[in-house]
């Protein structure tokens, strides 16, 4: 795999745990993912993960603006893919055009190579 896969893959796993982090307490009655101290501890990595993805990105593509609406992309996509699956919500017709809207930022992104 090469940069630009690791920093998608790890763009992907940052937006899920993500995910969790912010909406866990709503998808789960578990208090864990009511607590401070999860919240805490899964910030770190996620904090490690977006850096890295960020740095390989910058290294594949040279510039800083294609990780900012690569990782907008897939944040949007990993959400409502997210929150479709576990919290049983349909996206209406405007909303699953803006996440079609966002898989097209990411296609158009990955092929915007200047070297």
């Amino acid at each position: 795999m090469n940069k630009l896969h690791w920093a998608l893959l790890l763009s992907v796993i940052a937006n899920i745990g993500s995910w969790f982090q912010f909406q866990g307490h709503y998808w789960s009655d578990n208090s864990f993912f009511k607590s401070y101290a999860f919240i805490i501890l899964i910030g770190g990595f996620l904090s490690i993960a977006y850096w890295h993805s960020a740095r390989l990105s910058y290294e594949h593509f040279g510039m800083l603006w294609n990780i900012r609406l690569l990782g907008f992309g897939i944040g949007t996509v990993t959400f409502g893919i997210l929150t479709w699956m576990l919290m049983d919500e349909i996206p209406s017709l405007k909303t699953f055009i803006c996440l079609l809207l966002a898989f097209c930022i990411v296609l158009i992104q990955m092929t915007n190579v200047v070297k």
